[in-house]
């Protein structure tokens, strides 16, 4: 390559961009360049400057050679390639970390998400200032065990909307469009794996950072999937509490604490009545873990509040 053309390319990926579009690629050889295609086509007829991170995680196949090849065909592509597969989470944590842009968009590589609509998505972040977070929600599940994957999500959906006290479409799309400086806090808290759309979602949701969620159609993936059922629902769940825990300790820990403080209350009401100034050992048992949990969510809540204030 002349100097000339180096300093062009150069200028060029130096040049501001409004959005980044994080794209994990791993063993998507056979339509990442055909997913590239579609969502460079999208932004190039908008008028929304952008960069498209293709990150290669660490694919077993020929993934990352058809993005080298395709790479002078897309201007606006960048590769990033990984050493060792880190998960599509850590992907995402990394690709909004380098992202350029004011607006980071999430989405996938599968040819599942309607990527032609990403400029939609953007523009309403520009035409609502007080939505912070776009999410597009699915209408119909097209994943593999989908008679178990339904009920599953739509039961972990609700433990989130509890916890949150909103309403919440879609925990899990993977499709997103975020303002960076709003997520920028709360990129060090995504897992690795599939759970880091959910912890988005939950971290913006917690600390009253508005979501919006737009109707999207979800197409069946190409390729193989790489969701596993039982561990990913696993880890769904536990990272819906673990990310309530964090901003609000007082939403998991007090209810059950209540509960076993009621429950042992009314079981010494009726130990009283039935032996008068005798307390069996289950009952002490039962009000001292009430009163221990709640001491417990109460030093969680102190930290949590220490924390913010910090």
């Amino acid at each position: 390559m002349s100097e000339a053309g180096g300093d062009a390319s150069a200028q060029e990926q130096d040049a501001p961009v409004r959005v980044t579009i994080v794209l994990p690629c791993f063993n998507e050889e056979e339509h990442v360049i055909d997913e590239v295609k579609r969502i460079c086509a999208a932004m190039d007829a908008s008028d929304h400057t952008y960069e498209l991170l293709a990150v290669d995680d660490a694919s077993t196949d020929d993934t990352l050679a058809r993005l080298r090849d395709a790479e002078a065909h897309y201007p606006h592509m960048r590769i990033i390639a990984f050493g060792h597969n880190g998960g599509s989470g850590t992907v995402r944590r990394i690709g909004s970390q380098r992202a350029r842009g004011e607006y980071v968009v999430w989405t996938d590589a599968d040819m599942s998400y309607p990527n032609e609509r990403i400029p939609e998505l953007v523009s309403i972040l520009d035409d609502e200032p007080g939505v912070d977070q776009v999410v597009g929600a699915r209408t119909q599940e097209m994943g593999t065990h989908k008679a178990l994957r339904v009920p599953a999500k739509w039961a972990i959906r609700k433990i989130a909307e509890s916890l949150t006290n909103t309403r919440i479409p879609d925990l899990n799309s993977g499709l997103r469009v975020f303002r960076r400086d709003v997520a920028r806090p709360y990129l060090r808290l995504l897992p690795p794996g599939f759970s880091c759309v959910t912890t988005i979602t939950l971290a913006f949701l917690s600390n009253q950072h508005p979501v919006k969620y737009v109707p999207i159609e979800y197409a069946k993936r190409a390729g193989t999937s790489k969701f596993h059922f039982v561990r990913d629902a696993y880890r769904y769940i536990l990272q819906v509490l673990r990310m309530v825990m964090y901003f609000n300790p007082l939403k998991v820990l007090m209810p059950p604490s209540l509960a076993l403080l009621g429950l042992g209350a009314a079981k010494f009401v009726f130990d009283q009545v039935r032996h008068p100034l005798y307390i069996p050992n289950n009952t002490v048992m039962i009000l001292m873990t009430g009163l221990i949990i709640a001491a417990i969510a109460l030093l969680a809540d102190l930290i949590v509040r220490s924390r913010e204030s910090a």
